[in-house]
């Protein structure tokens, strides 16, 4: 998956290393907590997905056109295969979840846990795949490997491929397409609604401090020894932003996806807060784990123990979830009665 390469080949890769820190993170096992990550936890809502109130019946056949510059038509939605997690809680947010047949390493909500996973690692499996007899077949442009989305195509199976979301406002659009692929546009529209309603009301709830706090993104794969500060290709700023906050790797004039993490990043960065996902920080033994990396005490983030930790299937999602996370990054940045 992360190798010591990626570091010399992230700006070429470009949204494919976010799936490969994803998948990395998924694929963690808890090692400790502390009092922090328990308050964390706290805030946290259950990981699963909200489907709309009625099952939609798709309207079929539709061809619709894919990122990758084909025209796809779509016949029947009787086996559905997302093949991340974003895609997965769209689908199931759609009201189709019954007709998903597989999932992939990044979809860990509740409602998909019984589903056999199509990927080795963060790769897809293509025989995994077809073996199912999926009669449509939902990509981004990070899935790989190209070699497996081409033998799927290969087999007559319709694949879409969607750009991939990397800010709050490629959720819309991409529940947009999502609901026309599979042939039900109305449901999209109640969808995208209800999402928009529902990070409106997010973000009306960030407290006006007046303080722009920076926060930086960090990637833990603590069992590897990988760290990670993220820039502004990361997926993350948007967040941050939504939230009345500032990117720190962004604004200490990082570039690309991710850098590896030394004291001299930290102190250029100087964040007031630290977010990460919630794998990562228990792969590096929590808070008091987080702390022991170098740097990271001396910086106001490390001084205050300001850590904000958010599910890793969640966090990036860029979905109808993205409130419920925009809610849980507030309650951990501004604290009750933190001043």
């Amino acid at each position: 998956m992360l190798s010591s390469s990626t570091t010399h080949t992230r700006r070429a890769r470009g949204p494919a290393l976010l799936l490969l820190v994803l998948g990395l993170l998924l694929a963690l096992t808890a090692c400790g907590g502390t009092k922090d990550a328990t308050t964390a936890a706290a805030t946290r809502t259950p990981d699963a997905v909200e489907p709309l109130p009625d099952r939609p019946a798709p309207q079929l056949p539709v061809t619709t056109a894919s990122a990758d510059g084909r025209q796809v038509t779509v016949t029947s939605a009787e086996r559905i295969i997302p093949l991340n997690g974003s895609l997965a809680e769209l689908v199931f947010s759609l009201g189709l979840g019954p007709s998903v047949v597989a999932r992939d390493v990044s979809t860990t909500f509740q409602q998909a846990s019984a589903l056999p996973v199509i990927t080795q690692a963060h790769e897809v499996s293509a025989e995994g795949v077809l073996s199912l007899h999926p009669t449509v077949v939902l990509a981004d442009r990070s899935t790989g490997p190209a070699e497996a989305i081409s033998q799927i195509r290969a087999a007559g199976v319709p694949l879409i491929v969607l750009d991939d979301a990397k800010k709050l406002d490629d959720v819309g659009p991409r529940i947009d397409t999502v609901a026309t692929a599979l042939g039900v546009p109305d449901a999209g529209r109640q969808l995208k609604e209800r999402t928009a309603q529902r990070t409106e009301a997010a973000r009306a709830a960030v407290p006006a401090t007046g303080a722009h706090p920076k926060v930086a993104f960090l990637y833990l794969r603590g069992s590897a020894s990988v760290y990670l500060i993220g820039g502004p290709a990361s997926g993350a700023g948007s967040l941050i932003e939504a939230v009345g906050g500032r990117d720190a790797g962004t604004d200490s004039g990082l570039s690309g996806d991710f850098t590896p993490l030394t004291s001299e990043a930290l102190v250029k960065a100087a964040p007031d807060a630290i977010l990460v996902m919630s794998k990562g920080l228990d792969s590096v033994g929590g808070v008091d784990g987080l702390l022991k990396l170098p740097g990271v005490a001396q910086t106001p983030a490390g001084l205050d123990r300001r850590i904000v930790s958010v599910e890793d299937g969640q966090l990036l999602s860029y979905g109808p979830r993205t409130p419920q996370v925009l809610t849980e990054i507030t309650a951990q940045l501004y604290p009750a009665g933190a001043k």
